[in-house]
């Protein structure tokens, strides 16, 4: 008997489809036509056993056990799903061959490696298990997956990495999170005050941000523009340069701060003539934004749709579960296998049909058309998130659906569309011994653009530049021109933005920005961030949940609370560093680069001087009751709470 254990019932179920007919329902299982079994996890069956396995002693949260290290790991049933395992187990001692078929990621193998293991499957039943990929639930995809499978044992590596990442996440926030909570109860806080190696990098943004906006003091700065004329009586604004011997009156941005300076650039320009000393024209061609990983998404519909990193997730599960509409959408790639690029046309024609707003689009689609998107290279585990070539009524879809399922079709069509294309201008003047700028740019064909525009709005006009021009007059090098008057404009430098679900998402993918350490900039722009693809938006809801984070409007701030754990912390602790460091060892060991023992070994040397490094006084006037987070066992009330902080 062959035992195809997936990682979530859904996905057994597409199994299940295009395996041997007849076939038998059974609790937990379906039984083939040729006596082979589909079964299932119901996503991780095991969990990181808690503190008072190790010792009874360590069910009461107290200082002095601190730091907890388990000399021999455990692992223990989760509650809710313990009847599938105890389904899986049975199978597993029936089977003589095993096929894996987790999610094609680090915990999609971990997951079902760890049952195998857990279950005690003899070593040479171990060895002989197959690996099967599937990142597109249809029929055809599915087959073709199973005709493709691979040695379990090429994937120990990846199963390896994901283990340390589960202990390592383990050790760090138990301990953290027990000594912050306990320095908290004696200030008189009665709640969980959670660590964890991501979501306190990210609790940490928001803090900081929140204390430069409240920190920021606006100072007035000033901007001189020329109104010039050409002979042909054309007119267009040219923007002053501020020369060097101006430096002792601006700022670190070169703003200016004096209005006295910008007075008297008026003064002296006025009427008077103008020679133009420099002309720049470069036409540019702009490929297509690739298709969309999850993090991309994400934060395009927090944008345009106002939906949570959650909200966003839970619908492409749907999608990609229920519907079948898309591939894989916990992906944290943006490239597509070579080979996909011959389904096109079925792609194309499928989502004509569940998005008929986009039949145009698929009209004006090249299909021939070969982007830098398809390129094997750059694809690993999984590959973009793409429509599947199943077609439905996109009526019988949520407004949620239609719009996130739009989303991607388009994404996905825009590879098909020409670059878009456009000529960028500079225009130099002197002006009275004064430097002038002006920049316009032109649109010469919209390429891709054209299935992005929005009624109303030239989309050759990027929004953040509000300096650039629709176009600038025919001009050349040694016209002269007419300054017709001077315009002073008085601003005001402007405060960061409150995060909110869009730059919040964008500031953890992009976290090597927040970084001033070269090196690790590198390692957070390789690993693609804070927290990956499949975490992220349970991160942002974990610090909600613990009234760490609260909304107004559309607004992220910190609460009392989150402000008074990062001040408690050392920086090691609320800065991206360290998840920079661990990433790359984690990746490494993926890559069989480094070793498990060693990663582990360091980590526990270093747990008992972090510990040293909390400031008790921090949480000094923090009262009150955080509320009870969900899915907490009566039992074992901060216990649970604790494996919560360890993410």
């Amino acid at each position: 008997m062959i035992l195809y254990i997936a990682e979530k019932p859904s996905l057994g179920r597409a199994l299940a489809e295009v395996l041997a007919k007849p076939q038998q329902k059974g609790d937990g299982f379906i039984r083939l036509g040729n006596g082979d079994v589909v079964s299932w996890c119901i996503g991780h069956l095991l969990e990181q056993a808690q503190p008072d396995a190790y010792d009874p002693a360590f069910r009461q949260w107290r200082l002095e056990h601190l730091p907890i290290v388990p000399r021999e790991w455990k692992l223990e049933p989760k509650a809710k799903t313990r009847a599938q395992l105890n389904v899986l187990k049975k199978l597993l001692k029936e089977a003589d061959r095993i096929v894996h078929v987790g999610d094609p990621d680090r915990e999609g193998q971990l997951l079902v490696d760890e049952v195998i293991n857990y279950c005690g499957v003899p070593a040479a039943k171990r060895e002989a298990v197959q690996r099967c990929l599937i990142s597109d639930l249809n029929p055809a995809a599915v087959s073709k997956a199973l005709a493709a499978l691979r040695p379990n044992r090429e994937f120990v590596p990846l199963s390896v990495s994901a283990l340390a990442r589960s202990r390592a996440d383990w050790l760090y926030g138990i301990n953290m999170s027990r000594l912050c909570t306990l320095q908290g109860q004696k200030m008189g806080y009665q709640g969980v005050l959670s660590v964890g190696r991501v979501q306190t990098p990210v609790l940490g943004l928001v803090v900081r941000r929140d204390r430069e906006i409240a920190d920021f003091r606006a100072k007035p700065y000033y901007e001189v523009f020329a109104l010039l004329q050409t002979g042909d009586g054309e007119r267009f604004k040219a923007k002053w340069q501020p020369s060097d011997a101006c430096l002792p009156w601006q700022d670190e941005e070169g703003r200016v701060l004096s209005r006295r300076l910008a007075e008297n650039v008026i003064r002296r320009i006025g009427g008077q003539p103008g020679k133009v000393v420099g002309l720049e024209q470069k036409r540019h061609r702009q490929a297509a934004p690739l298709p969309y990983n999850l993090s991309a998404l994400q934060i395009d519909a927090a944008r345009r749709f106002g939906l949570s990193a959650k909200q966003v997730l839970d619908i492409c599960q749907a999608l990609y579960e229920r519907h079948k509409l898309i591939t894989y959408p916990r992906s944290d790639c943006r490239y597509l296998p070579e080979e996909h690029f011959r389904q096109a046309g079925v792609v194309s024609e499928a989502l004509a049909r569940v998005s008929p707003e986009l039949v145009p689009a698929v009209s004006g689609a090249d299909l021939s058309r070969r982007g830098k998107a398809w390129n094997d290279k750059k694809v690993e585990a999984h590959h973009a998130i793409i429509p599947t070539t199943r077609a439905m009524d996109g009526e019988r879809l949520s407004r949620g659906e239609r719009d996130i399922y739009t989303l991607i079709a388009r994404q996905y069509l825009a590879q098909f569309y020409p670059p878009w294309e456009y000529d960028d201008r500079r225009v130099e003047v002197d002006i009275a011994g004064g430097r002038f700028i002006a920049r316009a740019r032109q649109q010469i064909h919209p390429g891709w653009k054209a299935l992005f525009a929005t009624p109303g709005r030239q989309e050759a006009e990027p929004e953040d530049d509000p300096e650039l021009q629709a176009g600038l007059p025919a001009l050349s090098e040694g016209e002269s021109l007419l300054c017709v008057q001077g315009e002073l404009l008085d601003k005001l430098t402007q405060p960061p933005r409150h995060f909110t679900d869009a730059t919040l998402l964008a500031a953890m993918t992009h976290i090597a920005r927040y970084v001033t350490d070269a090196g690790l900039k590198k390692i957070l722009r390789d690993t693609d961030g804070l927290g990956t693809e499949a975490t992220r938006a349970g991160i942002i809801e974990l610090l909600f949940t613990r009234a760490f984070l609260t909304r107004e409007g559309k607004q992220i701030k910190a609460t009392e609370a989150g402000c008074k754990l990062i001040a408690s912390l050392p920086d090691s602790a609320t800065t991206p560093d360290m998840t920079a460091r661990w990433e790359a060892v984690l990746d490494a060991i993926s890559r069989k680069q480094a070793g498990y023992q060693s990663f582990m070994a360091e980590l526990e040397a270093s747990l008992p001087p972090l510990l040293e490094q909390v400031r008790p006084e921090s949480f000094r006037g923090l009262q009150g009751r955080a509320p009870a987070t969900k899915g907490r066992r009566r039992r074992r009330p901060r216990q649970a709470a604790g494996r919560k902080a360890t993410v």
